[in-house]
């Protein structure tokens, strides 16, 4: 019979109420337990543009690996993955989402760009990601559209009272 701790299953209904899906991980008993990802934080600021779209999260990794976001896919319209480095915007293939830290996609920062949107998102609605990883199974997030001058009070302290 195999065990299933108390504390993992805590752990997996946390990451299925946050993120929307859970994931196997055939390798629980290894040396190695790889990342442990989680998702918080993701909202879109209600678009100005018919096509075009911003969407901000934070990924955390409270595993004892690295792993990489290698693209996020939304039948909203195409994602690309931005990273901003010295306030030069470019679009990247992966990013690092390092092991017992964060990926932060802000404003004026790393963010995700909604382009070819097939309708435009308003204040109130949810889009649906789906984040893929280079050793992770994929994260289901909603991403709620907030006012388009939204800004998250809470930052990083996690005293979120929402």
């Amino acid at each position: 019979m195999r065990r299933r701790p108390a504390l993992a299953a805590v752990a997996v209904i946390g990451a299925l109420t946050l993120a929307g899906c859970g994931g196997s991980d055939s390798g629980a008993d290894s040396a190695s337990p790889g990342a442990e990802l989680s998702v918080d934080a993701a909202y879109i600021p209600q678009p100005v543009s018919d096509s075009m779209a911003a969407g901000f999260l934070t990924i955390t990794n409270e595993g004892d690996s690295a792993d990489e976001l290698t693209s996020v896919t939304s039948e909203a319209g195409e994602v690309t993955v931005h990273e901003t480095v010295d306030g030069t915007m470019k679009e990247v293939d992966r990013i690092e989402v390092p092991a017992h830290g964060q990926l932060v996609f802000k404003s004026g920062g790393n963010h995700l760009m909604f382009e070819k949107l097939k309708q435009q998102p308003k204040q109130g609605q949810s889009v649906a990601v789906e984040l893929h990883f280079a050793h992770s199974d994929p994260v289901a997030v909603k991403l709620p559209v907030k006012a388009a001058t939204y800004q998250p009070t809470a930052g990083h302290s996690g005293h979120s009272g929402h």
